[in-house]
Formats: structure tokens, sequence, C-alpha cells
């Protein structure tokens, strides 16, 4: 999997100037790439998910096959990159209002569907994390980009379902990732699980709050 050619390319608009965000952009990545990286290679050492060998190439690491661990690079700078057009082209925040409802309503939910889920593996341990994660953030992070994120992760939903499509099988006569029906709920988003859609917005909001953190101690040197 290379780096996305666009949002390479697109990287220097006179509006976006994505490049200068990236001092800030992939140390974000790298920040989250370590604990997904972690996470992913236990969860396939347990057995919760595993790669289809007709899909992928012989190199890996950790258990984890090369595209996957490019898959760590380059779904955030795509994603971001997105976010970053957003705020370049449309800088107005329609859900900020909606702040404090659409956080809690997350929090909740998480909360209930991890509760629910306990007992298997990627779906209790995605809620709770996503959960956990969100309610710090309400608590100590004011909403300077929250909400201009869940607008941007709305857009990023249609690629990411897509490319995610791709790989549990939806526009193949196989999938790439194979999961184990015991260890998620079993909805799906077309081929997608549920729990994909809340891993990658844990992932993408991660990213984003590592370099609005990064910008801020930027500013304050």
């Amino acid at each position: 999997m290379r780096l996305p050619l666009s949002p390479s390319l697109l990287s220097f608009d006179r509006k976006v100037h994505y490049y200068t965000e990236w001092k800030f952009l992939f140390p974000a990545i790298f920040i989250m790439g370590i604990f997904f990286i972690v996470w992913d290679a236990y969860k396939t050492l347990s057995g919760v998910w595993g790669f289809n060998a007709n899909y992928i190439t012989s190199g890996s690491l950790w258990y984890l096959p090369w595209e996957e661990w490019m898959f760590f690079l380059t779904v955030p700078f795509a994603s971001i990159f997105i976010y970053a057009c957003l705020n370049a082209y449309f800088p107005g925040d329609p859900l900020q209002k909606w702040d404090k409802p659409l956080t809690l309503g997350i929090i909740i939910l998480c909360s209930l569907l991890a509760l629910l889920t306990i007992d298997k593996a990627y779906s209790s341990t995605t809620f709770i994390l996503t959960g956990g994660f969100m309610l710090y953030h309400w608590l100590y992070v004011p909403n300077t980009y929250r909400t201009r994120f869940y607008l941007a992760f709305l857009v990023i939903l249609i690629p990411f379902l897509l490319v995610d499509g791709v790989l549990t099988g939806g526009f193949t006569q196989q999938p790439v990732v194979v999961y184990n029906p015991a260890e998620f709920m079993g909805i799906r988003i077309v081929s997608v699980p549920v729990e994909d859609a809340v891993y990658g917005f844990l992932h993408l909001f991660g990213v984003c709050y590592w370099m609005e953190w990064l910008r801020k101690g930027d500013k304050v040197l």
C-alpha cells in the first residue's frame, strides 16, 4: 500500500497548506500507531482476527503483514487531510452547539455497548477504550476542535467504509481480514463490522488529539 497520491500532492494546496501540518501530524500518527500496532498484534496472536494469506505478501513483523503496518500510516494521513480540507474551506462549526449531547451520547452509548459485549474481546475493548477516551476529552479538553472532528469523521466514513469493505469481503470473493465470530457483535454495515467504524473513530480522533496538542505546545514555545 502506498502513501495516498492525492493527499500527498494536494498537501501543497494554497488554502489547505497540509504540508505545514506534517511536523505535528507525523509524530501524532507515530504515537497512535504504537498503541494500535501493539493492540493489533495482540489481538492477532489471541485469534480475535487474522489475515487471508491469499491477499497479502509473505513479509510480516509481530504477526502483522507489511500491508497492515502501512495501514497505520496511510489511513490517518489521508483521513486527517479531509479534516484539514474541511477546516480550510468550511471554517464554521455547525455542530459546536451540539457538543454536550453528542459527546455525552457517544460516552453513554459506548459504555452500554461495552457492558453488553463484555464477553467479546474485540467489541468490549473497542467500546471501553473509545468511551474512556471520550470521557477524558470531554472533561479535560475544551471544544476547540472536537465537534469539527465529528463533522469530518462523517465525511471520512464514506471512503473508510469503501476501503474497509474491500478488506472485509464486500467486494472480493474472500475477506482480507478474517474475524473470529465469537469476539465481535456480528452487526455489519454491509460487510464492515460496526466495531471497525468505532475503532477507526478512536484511532483518527487520537491522531487529531495529539496533532492539536503538539500544535498548541508549539504556539506556547
